[in-house]
């Protein structure tokens, strides 16, 4: 399993990782069992957004005796009441709520404190002002949650969170689908119709992933899979099924992304997303599938799929095009993208304009004008 920098934090958390919400579906030993055997495939992360007593006793119990090779994503604000899961920021209930996140979880410390779950301005207005950010700030400076994290579906406010400065990794849903839908606050609206006015990236969602990558804040990744519908050919807007390995690939080719944490019923499953790590090119191969859907093609937006391997003088095409990307809308290029830039082994100068690469690419982009392009910006 291979492992990435999750942004300012420093955890190196594994590129897949295990979203929680349905350990409660099972007996609690099968769960504690599908935790512990997930660990034992180098998973390293898992997301406990869940309030309910039996889901954290099932993470507590699977963590016994090896807490400190996990790193936990604990959410501020899921609580517990008469016997249902409520988001609320009243203190009454969020400071009970963590204490006993901690007791089940039988651990000191949450490793990524997550503020969760906030979608509107006006939500993000009242957390940030009041006593419950006042109290996240304490959990820190006591060191019961060691960075602070956040969790949202809206990348207005994600951008808003990268700019706090204190909020160190977001926890954000990406995938082909919800990449191609302007911001909303209403996350419902997220699963309606699709047509072609949508069609590419959106580009409040392409300036929130280069805010990340530029202000070093870690992404981890919930909703990869679109519930399910992105796998089958019915219910996924694309028209088309993508497989797990081509909608992890995705989630792990944008800017400032970590981890993807998916949901697992069964060891089956938990194979299938780990068999990422050694699948092909054309396992992982994503792009094909946009490229042919009739209405939502990202014609002329390089979505950094690799497609344009090999180049002949040795250039990471995707690479240079990534960070082409997160550099040209800058009055100045941020001084981490262009050491990034310059530790590449092959830049864009060394592009012999041969567009072998423009020939495979399914997007049409035009690949050895942007070399030049990036060649001059970064001179």
């Amino acid at each position: 399993m291979k492992t990435r920098i999750l942004g300012k934090t420093g955890l190196k958390v594994s590129e897949i990782g295990f979203g929680g919400e349905w350990l409660e579906r099972h007996e609690t030993e099968e769960s504690v069992e599908l935790l512990k055997y997930a660990h034992s495939k180098g998973i390293n992360i898992v997301d406990c957004w869940m309030p309910d007593p039996k889901s954290r006793d099932i993470i507590g119990s699977a963590m016994k005796g090896c807490r400190e090779s996990w790193y936990v994503q604990g959410h501020i604000g899921s609580t517990y009441q008469n016997g249902q899961y409520v988001r609320t920021r009243d203190l009454k209930y969020v400071r009970p709520a963590f204490e006993d996140l901690l007791n089940r979880l039988k651990t000191d410390y949450i490793d990524l404190g997550m503020i969760h779950y906030i979608d509107s301005v006006d939500e993000w207005n009242k957390v940030m002002s009041g006593d419950f950010i006042t109290y996240v700030h304490e959990l820190h400076e006591k060191g019961k949650i060691r960075h602070i994290g956040l969790s949202t579906h809206n990348p207005v406010i994600g951008k808003r969170a990268v700019r706090t400065g204190f909020i160190e990794m977001i926890l954000f849903s990406i995938n082909p689908a919800f990449d191609m839908r302007p911001a909303t606050e209403d996350l419902d609206t997220m699963w309606g119709g699709y047509d072609d006015k949508y069609a590419g990236i959106d580009p409040e969602r392409a300036e929130f992933y280069r805010m990340c990558e530029e202000n070093n804040v870690g992404l981890t990744v919930m909703k990869g899979f679109f519930g399910g519908a992105l796998l089958d050919k019915e219910r996924s807007p694309f028209g088309v099924a993508f497989s797990p390995i081509q909608l992890v690939h995705y989630a792990l080719t944008r800017p400032g992304v970590a981890s993807i944490l998916c949901g697992y019923d069964t060891k089956d499953q938990v194979d299938a997303a780990v068999s990422y790590e050694n699948a092909t090119d054309d396992e992982k191969d994503y792009a094909s599938v946009i490229a042919a859907a009739p209405l939502h093609s990202y014609k002329g937006q390089c979505t950094y799929c690799g497609h344009c391997k090999p180049c002949p003088a040795g250039i990471d095409i995707a690479m240079v095009n990534k960070l082409y990307d997160l550099a040209s809308l800058q009055e100045t290029i941020p001084e981490s993208v262009r050491e990034h830039y310059k530790a590449l082994e092959h830049t864009a100068s060394e592009c012999i304009g041969c567009k072998g690469c423009e020939s495979r690419c399914p997007f049409e982009v035009k690949i050895a004008e942007r070399m030049k392009k990036a060649a001059s910006l970064f001179y």
